[in-house]
């Protein structure tokens, strides 16, 4: 083979190569376009996902770490009663003068020799003696044990939390706040009996009026909102209740 051929076989290689070389690069182009776009698409998904969280306005509740001038109070929506602190505003008015029975009733009065004996007796003899000896005199300190005892309901449970133990544990509802809090609408819809009352009110009664609300609605029951004819034009309320305008 002389110098010539060696040259001509030397360049067709070359050229071989060269095309090899062409045909992977044109194969590697598409894959590379493919890609990009889908990095495009990629970025693009980002950005959008971005703006729809900043349109979001979400509220929650900080801890102290976290509270900031950007930070959202967290809001709960909840239905409360139309007018209803003015009510409570107007029947504070008409028990400033505390001169209602429940003002003026205390233990003292329980034991009366001259009263037949009735449930009450029977239940306040059998409540003392569970009393010494159960708790040493003492009574208890929950709910729970207290409405095991004889007579004793949730009404007076939750009365005598706050009273002996100091522990608003409900609101105490007996048959006049359970009157005049369906009266004022104080319930989303009307109630049936006291308990169903009561778990109505706490679902929006704010709590530190929890222990309040029992003696200021039990003596506004007793001196002017009456279960029979009650006293509405001597009420402040008469053109703020619902009921009395049915009246």
């Amino acid at each position: 083979m002389n110098a010539a051929s060696v040259r001509m076989v030397t360049r067709s290689r070359s050229r071989g190569s060269g095309s090899r070389q062409r045909a992977v690069g044109e194969e590697a182009a598409p894959l590379q376009r493919g890609e990009a776009a889908a990095e495009r698409r990629k970025s693009h998904s980002c950005v959008r996902r971005q703006q729809k969280a900043q349109r979001l306005n979400v509220a929650y509740e900080a801890s102290d770490g976290e509270k900031g001038e950007n930070t959202e109070p967290l809001r709960a929506p909840g239905w409360e009663p139309q007018d209803w602190r003015q009510q409570l505003a107007n029947i504070r008015t008409m028990r400033s003068g505390k001169d209602a029975p429940v003002d003026q009733l205390g233990a003292e009065h329980c034991y009366d020799p001259s009263a037949p004996p009735k449930n009450k007796v029977k239940y306040i003899k059998q409540t003392s003696a569970i009393l010494q000896q159960r708790y040493d005199g003492d009574i208890p300190a929950s709910v729970a044990e207290l409405v095991a005892l004889p007579g004793v309901g949730p009404k007076m449970a939750h009365l005598a939390m706050a009273v002996a133990w100091g522990t608003v544990s409900g609101i105490a509802v007996d048959t006049h706040v359970h009157r005049i809090a369906n009266r004022l609408r104080w319930t989303k819809k009307t109630t049936k009996s006291p308990e169903e009352t009561r778990t109505a009110l706490e679902e929006w009664l704010p709590r530190e009026l929890w222990r309040e609300i029992n003696g200021l609605l039990v003596g506004f029951g007793q001196q002017t909102c009456l279960p029979v004819r009650p006293r509405c034009q001597a009420c402040l309320n008469r053109a703020l209740c619902p009921a009395a305008q049915g009246l």
